[in-house]
């Protein structure tokens, strides 16, 4: 898919507050076609826009990276050969471009304040800075060489604007969707240096892109109408050829399929749409991320590749090598994908099933901490054996409590409904002696206590139905859990015999 240059890649996103999952898929995405072609994936922070920088966010970005283990070649924390990798350590280099076009008669000058702009919106509803009416407004285009002269000379704030050509078309081949074109007289002069003499993004990701020798561009679909403005900056800037090729992503959608997936839809249907928990520092709010929500790793990153990408078959469990190694972009789609949460806990429940416990382990452990048990009091060992038993019921790490608590305190309460009004003497005796035979059983083993419990069962002439289900309740409050002989063997004699003896008498009328 590369051309000859080496593949160069780069995830690059302002440090302005949470990681949205698009953002995520498209790190994802990126890294999966650098690996695929043996070529490097960069991580930039464009910071350009001092206005929406956030305090902490650069810091949050890299560890929902590392999270995902999308661990990029080159960093601001792994620099290469091509940094800086903040823009706002690039600032000097920006305006040397930007004269560059305007001495070239590709951009120019403009001294229109903030308030004067702001008139002209109230004039025109629908007011863009462009062709039609540059000529009317305050720039070096029309009011002329001296004038522009002496307010640069005196200092008179301004900014550097890209003057778009009238009707041209601009088309570029896009990896995904093919032919892309774009009328020129439609897009806006937009501004490429700010008063700040801070780029703005489009004069800064041309300028870096070709700064580090970026081959491929891989960003989601509402960068779309910004891509006639980038491809004419390399052309006018003279680097035309070496325009790296590009790809836009499909957006992911809401669920209903209506526009694009936003913080607001995940907070209005409960669900996250940030990878990690999110404090805004401004005002204190958090936004809760899949990792926080018990999503693992591997799960996330299963789910966000199939959002607009599968190999060709019905195949959706994929870890990461084998990601890498089947990732195409021919198999991208040009369509939005629909984010379904529920589809998301599926592929969490199937990866914590194939985990193996050594890995899940130690979230288990801080899940018990957080119900205040001492894991030391019952040892790894028989946690890892409840783990095992209930493991095929967790759609996240938390659920183990829900699962298992009962292997680790008595239940606080018991589901007497399902047991009182049936409940006779007969029942109240056949407990009684069950606990008297477990008390004196020498195997304390599943296949040995499941023959003897149904045994006395036909004995006494009632329904297996009828007391198995109490028995469960017993043991664990509730209609749920394991076999029910399992627990019978993992929790041992004599808090099996303890539970008998406890309940009864809550379930006689």
């Amino acid at each position: 898919m590369s051309s000859q240059k080496n593949v160069r890649v780069r995830f690059a996103p302002s440090p302005t507050g949470g990681l949205h999952l698009g953002g995520v898929r498209t790190a994802l995405f990126n890294y999966l076609f650098a690996k695929n072609n043996n070529g490097e994936f960069i991580l930039r922070i464009e910071d350009t826009d001092q206005t929406r920088f956030v305090p902490g966010a650069e810091e949050y970005i890299m560890e929902c990276l590392a999270w995902c283990g999308l661990n990029p070649d080159e960093s601001p924390n792994n620099p290469g050969n091509f940094g800086p990798y903040r823009q706002s350590e690039r600032k000097p280099s920006y305006r040397k471009y930007a004269e560059d076009l305007v001495e070239k008669g590709y951009a120019y000058y403009a001294f229109d304040t903030a308030e004067e702009l702001e008139e002209q919106r109230k004039l025109q509803p629908n007011f863009r800075y462009a062709h039609d009416n540059r000529m009317s407004l305050r720039n070096s285009l029309s009011l002329g060489k001296e004038e522009t002269d002496r307010l640069l000379a005196e200092g008179a704030p301004h900014t550097i604007r890209i003057k778009m050509p009238e009707n041209e078309v601009v088309s570029f081949e896009d990896m995904i969707r093919g032919r892309v074109s774009f009328e020129t007289s439609l897009v806006d002069d937009k501004v490429l240096l700010k008063a700040d003499g801070m780029p703005t993004y489009h004069l800064a990701v041309v300028v870096d892109d070709r700064a580090m020798e970026i081959s491929h561009i891989f960003r989601g679909e509402e960068w779309l109408p910004s891509a006639p403005v980038h491809i004419l900056l390399w052309d006018y800037l003279g680097w035309k050829d070496e325009m790296p090729i590009w790809a836009h992503l499909p957006l992911i959608l809401k669920p209903d399929g209506n526009g694009k997936l936003s913080k607001r839809d995940g907070d209005r249907l409960g669900f996250p749409v940030y990878a990690m928990n999110w404090k805004d520092p401004k005002t204190g709010d958090l936004t809760t991320g899949f990792r926080e929500r018990g999503f693992l790793p591997e799960a996330f990153v299963n789910m966000l590749a199939l959002l607009g990408w599968n190999d060709g078959t019905e195949q959706e469990i994929f870890g990461m090598e084998e990601l890498i190694q089947k990732f195409s972009v021919e198999r991208i789609s040009k369509a939005g994908a629909k984010f379904d949460f529920e589809k998301a806990k599926w592929y969490n429940q199937e990866w914590i099933k194939q985990a193996p416990n050594s890995e899940l382990m130690p979230e288990i452990k801080s899940v018990l901490e957080k119900h205040n048990v001492d894991v030391a009091d019952f040892g790894d060992n028989f946690v890892e054996t409840i783990l095992d038993l209930v493991k095929e019921r967790l759609t996240y790490i938390e659920d183990f409590w829900e699962q298992a608590s009962f292997f680790f305190q008595k239940p606080e309460t018991y589901d007497v409904d399902a047991v009182k009004p049936k409940w006779n003497d007969d029942k109240t005796k056949f407990f009684n002696e069950v606990a008297s035979l477990f008390q004196d059983q020498p195997v304390w083993e599943a296949p040995v206590l499941e023959p003897l419990f149904k045994n006395k069962i036909t004995e006494s002439g009632m329904k297996m139905g009828e007391l198995m289900m109490p028995f469960r309740i017993m043991l664990v409050g509730g209609k749920f859990g394991p076999d029910v002989f399992k627990i019978t063997e993992v929790l041992g004699k004599d808090k099996v015999v303890e539970r008998i003896k406890l309940a009864v008498p809550k379930f006689q009328n």
